[in-house]
């Protein structure tokens, strides 16, 4: 038996030829534009026949009778027995003159042709699309029902089968399959379309929620899906029947879901945070059409929405099915399929295989190099503080990965040591000594850099200076607050303000801030380190909401307790758990890749809620702490370089030594 088909090489139309090659004496004539060798050999492939059962025609859809020459119109004359219409545009996105040139003349060229072939039967693949947005049930002898079909999308599915309805020449049927999703068996697509869209949410969701967190959900219209393997099995079965011309076939499930409850059911196959609680989107209705339309024509809310959509990667066209209206009546294509073996599977049974198939192949965060190599290779990354702790490791890591990495720091000696440990591993620091907490120094530092490297891509806010003691040992002790401030957030901020406009001007940058742990706490004893980094968060976060749109991005890190200079002078330290410069580069390594807006350890965000739902317990659980804890014996006036007096390091209590390890990266 001669088939031809014409979207042979598409995601229904390859399946459907190999499921017709199956048939005994199958010779399948497949329609193809230009030569394309390679795309034709994996066709062939895939169907596991060679040219004599999978014969290419060349031609082209948008053409008069397919753009076929006249030789091969007399070949076929009189020999296809089934011509297989599924060339079309599948996409809401598209433009209209596309939907019209594939939807609409595509469908009149191959009528054409089938009539000039006297095809036994022509079959055309339409869509549920063509019953526009229709408000009930649509059933399968309904046409001229339809309604709301503006949209090209509708609108050019709608034309193409009215087509088939009124010049069709031959016998033939229609089939409309609903939105067509993954294989039942393997969850494969081929790529991300209609409810596909929901997945990143649902992933957010998953990241961003616990999985035991009741969320809340949308409860739409109707949406019907089916998977590939339904579609063309239903397909081939009805198409070999012998029937009379003129019928139509809904290929949908026949239960069909609301959008909150297939949100439900793929979120439990992502294993995201169960919907228990649904809002009608039919509330929004409600809003005068006037209304809405005039709240969606304000520039703000505009670019809110956009912005939204584009970070969730979600198409305008969404929203479309958000109050889809209309259901279908598939009691013509059960009735056909009774007894065949073929049915569409439960959604609940396959969805987990769509997820798995999605997040493994079609995830776009599958297409992002997500190493640090991939973030900052070939790109200026500047460290202050670069000569030694945090700062050093982290230069380390940047310059391994391939960045061109300045280097900043006060003591030249210990920036031509970093250096040389670059030198001895492979490769260079460019070093810059400077005082940042300098103001005209600070602006020489600047002019130096962007001379030399014009920009610099990823800025390090690393350089600080920290104060242990407590405010009743600093009142006469002022000037720690402004020569922490100095260094700490002005010293900063002359930095980041000094590179930012050559990072808006290319559209590109990334600041990261390593803040503290105690600026989410409260730590006692650090009111004058916690208050620096504190303005420093509080202007990035102003600074990151004026400069979203120009794509420069901030990232603060609420840094634990690490193993450092900086730390040495507080011998409470000794035994208490710390991160190692190695452990904290890491954490500056993931702000550059993922570029989180922050990244805080557990027990940090621990201590903000519990400082913002029960503010007076926390002061308490931290005075008793602050008890807990003596002094530092360079805070009670121990001089550099002394040894400790006893009496200035009492021994820890039992319950005090206790809390040392229970806390991990806490400041006391």
């Amino acid at each position: 038996m001669l088939y031809f088909v014409t979207g042979a090489s598409g995601f229904i139309g390859k399946r459907l030829v190999k499921q017709l090659l199956q048939r005994k004496g199958a010779v399948v004539y497949f329609l193809m534009r230009g030569q394309q060798p390679e795309r034709v050999d994996a066709l062939r492939a895939y169907w596991g026949v060679g040219a004599a059962r999978a014969v290419l025609v060349q031609g082209d859809l948008t053409q008069e009778n397919l753009g076929l020459s006249a030789e091969v119109l007399a070949q076929l004359k009189g020999r296809i027995a089934h011509f297989y219409h599924l060339a079309a545009v599948y996409n809401l996105e598209a433009d209209e003159d596309s939907q019209v040139a594939a939807n609409v003349d595509g469908t009149r060229h191959a009528l054409a042709v089938a009539q000039q072939w006297q095809a036994r039967h022509f079959h055309h693949v339409s869509s549920i699309a063509a019953a526009g947005l229709y408000e009930g049930v649509f059933r399968e002898d309904m046409f001229d029902e339809a309604q709301h079909t503006e949209h090209p999308y509708f609108r050019t599915k709608h034309a193409g089968e009215q087509l088939v309805r009124q010049t069709c020449q031959v016998p033939w049927t229609v089939y409309r399959p609903a939105l067509v999703v993954g294989d039942s068996q393997t969850g494969e697509i081929d790529k991300v379309d209609g409810p596909y869209y929901f997945f990143k949410l649902i992933q957010r969701l998953r990241q961003w929620l616990p999985p035991w967190l009741p969320a809340i959900g949308l409860e739409g219209g109707r949406i019907n899906l089916v998977p590939v393997d339904f579609v063309v099995h239903a397909l081939d079965v009805i198409s070999h029947q012998r029937r009379a011309s003129g019928q139509c076939f809904h290929l949908v499930d026949p239960k069909g879901y609301r959008v909150g409850e297939l949100l439900s059911i793929l979120g439990r196959a992502a294993h995201a945070p169960p919907m228990n609680l649904f809002v009608n989107a039919a509330l929004f209705g409600f809003i005068p059409p006037t209304l809405s339309k005039a709240l969606l024509a304000l520039a703000p809310v505009r670019r809110m929405r956009r912005a939204i959509m584009k970070d969730l990667g979600l198409p305008d066209s969404i929203f479309t099915f958000v109050n889809y209206p209309t259901r279908f009546d598939c009691r013509q294509t059960l009735a056909a399929l009774q007894g065949t073996g073929v049915a569409c599977p439960d959604l609940h049974d396959y969805a987990w295989r769509l997820w798995d198939y999605w997040e493994r192949h079609l995830d776009p965060e599958l297409h992002i190099d997500r190493s640090l190599k991939g973030a900052v290779a070939g790109k200026v990354v500047l460290v202050t503080g670069g000569s030694s702790g945090i700062g050093l490791a982290t230069a380390h890591k940047m310059a391994q990965a391939g960045a061109t990495t300045l280097i900043c720091a006060r003591d030249p000696e210990r920036l031509e040591s970093a250096c040389q440990q670059a030198r001895a591993r492979g490769y260079q620091f460019a070093a810059y000594p400077v005082d940042l907490a300098d103001a005209a120094d600070c602006q020489r530092f600047l002019a130096q850099v962007l001379q030399d490297h014009g920009a610099v891509d990823v800025l390090v806010n690393n350089a600080g200076r920290s104060i242990r003691r407590a405010i009743e040992s600093s009142f006469e002790r002022f000037h720690d607050y402004e020569r922490t401030m100095a260094l700490n957030y002005f010293g900063c901020l002359r930095v980041t303000t000094g590179l930012l406009p050559a990072m808006v001007a290319r559209k590109s940058g990334h600041v990261v801030n390593i803040s503290s742990i105690g600026v989410l706490t409260n730590a006692p004893r650090f009111s004058a380190y916690v208050a620096s980094k504190a303005a420093l968060d509080a202007w990035s976060r102003c600074a990151a909401s004026e400069l979203a749109d120009r794509g420069v991005t901030f990232t603060t890190i609420s840094m634990p307790l690490v193993r450092t200079p900086m730390i040495a002078p507080t011998q409470l330290y000794n035994n208490v758990p710390t991160l190692s410069p190695e452990e904290a580069a890491d954490l500056v390594a993931q702000a550059c890749i993922f570029k989180p807006v922050r990244i805080a350890t557990r027990l940090g965000q621990a201590g903000e809620v519990l400082h913002a739902v029960l503010p007076r317990v926390a002061q308490i659980i931290m005075n008793t702490s602050f008890r807990m804890f003596p002094e530092s014996s360079a805070a009670q006036g121990q001089k550099p370089g002394e040894p400790p007096a006893p009496s200035l390091t009492p021994p820890l209590t039992p319950e005090a030594l206790a809390m040392q390890q229970m806390l991990r990266g806490f400041h006391f």
